[in-house]
């Protein structure tokens, strides 16, 4: 292989070497406004290099399979200026068999994904024909090789389905967005489902209901929570908890969340959207419990952070990235988590996520998608709404967490995997 190639290279003036190579296929049509914008395939290749000289680490990178010689030299240039080395490079070790990989997806060429990209909105504009629809449809063929000069030596092969419908709709100065998507590894994707879902969406819509400002309980939808998981998030990232930033900690074993909330990041799951066996440092995946019955058990670290905090890698990678998160469900079915609330709000998607001081938990931020709940029945949409709280207050006030979960997400998507409908009993809510 030439990551082996490169390490051997590496490895005549460096005291250690990595070498990671992602070869990648794609196949892409778009559809825009009712019709079809674009259908391409493409082909990249990246190389990630490594090395330890004197104490020191230096990376280099490039797209060219042929520049061995270039990456090698660039990378060993940058470790004379590269920051101490607080940690060796792994040696082979067994890793899970993890499905990453669905032939089905092979034959999938560009004209089926055209008709189902079509088919699908032509579903969503038989249920309004106002609507000015869109989908898109992705599939990735990737191949990782990976080398390093401590000799864990591994490859393996992935495919990526991502598929999405939606549109919007314009009436007068009124501009609704909404829509549905999904990506995961195989090709048993429902189209119609997808399509289905965006419909929904536009129904419940179909009315503007006024909102009062005040301390509302507030229900996430699977996709909506992330407002709250990013907190969480950025809260047991190693790096933060390293340089005294996180909020947790000093918390590990300790109650943060309801004693109803569970939390797991799983690489294991078979054929999810950030699933595989190995990390980009060459260490194996395995599932991590980040919460368990509201106690906090992990923080995530790569080689790196790691190292410099005294602790054990995880095998999150070099950014210390979840990878599939998967949240308990819970006792409540979703309709009656929904009968409970005399006067609420659902939301479904934001505006300036990320936005006040997340690290710490505070959120403020504009309800892109949401809708008024009253007298246990979705009444219509809300407009000019925003939300503020903390999150990690909002993680101690869950009043239910739903029976039902849904796939949320992709590789590309903030945080993908199996989320339910979260109650939070109440949280500021603002309208105009």
């Amino acid at each position: 292989m030439i990551v082996e190639q490169i390490v051997e290279k590496a490895m005549k003036k460096a005291q250690s070497a990595q070498a990671v190579m992602r070869t990648q296929e794609t196949s892409e049509v778009n559809f825009e406004n009712d019709r079809l914008k674009s259908a391409e395939s493409s082909q990249r290749t990246d190389i990630q290099v490594k090395v330890m000289l004197d104490g020191k680490v230096g990376t280099s990178s490039t797209t060219d399979p042929g520049d061995v010689e270039g990456v090698v030299k660039r990378a060993l240039e940058a470790a004379e200026f590269g920051s101490p080395a607080h940690y060796s490079l792994p040696a082979a070790q067994p890793a899970p068999q993890v499905k990453t990989y669905d032939p089905a997806l092979l034959p999938l060429g560009k004209p089926e994904m055209i008709q189902m990209g079509q088919g699908m909105m032509e579903m969503i504009k038989a249920s309004n024909a106002e609507i000015l629809a869109s989908a898109g449809l992705n599939k990735n063929l990737v191949k990782n090789e990976f080398a390093n000069s401590a000799g864990a030596v591994f490859a393996d092969e992935h495919t990526d389905f991502n598929i999405g419908a939606g549109g919007q709709l314009v009436r007068g100065t009124d501009i609704l967005y909404a829509g549905h998507s999904v990506g995961q590894k195989h090709r048993q994707v429902d189209a119609e489902d997808i399509a289905e879902r965006a419909i929904q969406y536009f129904r419940m819509a179909e009315r503007i209901a006024p909102l009062q400002s005040g301390e509302l309980p507030v229900i996430f939808t699977p996709r909506g929570f992330v407002a709250i998981l990013l907190s969480l998030l950025l809260g047991v990232d190693g790096k933060n908890v390293f340089l005294g930033e996180s909020p947790l900690g000093d918390k590990l074993g300790q109650a943060i969340a309801d004693p109803r909330f569970s939390l797991v990041d799983d690489p294991t799951l078979a054929f999810g959207a950030n699933s595989s066996a190995f990390d980009d440092e060459g260490l194996p995946r395995k599932a991590t419990p980040l919460v368990e019955n509201g106690v906090l058990r992990n923080f995530l670290y790569d080689l790196d952070t790691a190292g410099r905090a005294g602790v054990a890698p995880t095998g999150h990678g070099s950014r210390r990235r979840p990878t599939n998160l998967v949240i308990a469900a819970g006792d409540t079915p979703y309709a009656e988590m929904l009968r409970g609330v005399k006067q609420g709000l659902l939301v479904h998607d934001f505006l300036g996520l990320g936005q006040g001081n997340p690290i710490n938990g505070e959120f403020s931020m504009n309800v892109f998608l949401g809708y008024k709940i009253e007298d246990g029945e979705i009444v219509g949409r809300v407009k000019d709404v925003m939300m503020a709280g903390n999150a990690y207050e909002a993680l101690k006030d869950i009043s239910a967490i739903s029976q039902e979960r849904d796939w949320v997400g992709g590789p590309y998507a903030w945080y993908p995997g199996l989320m339910p409908y979260v109650q939070i009993g109440k949280l500021s809510v603002v309208a105009k």
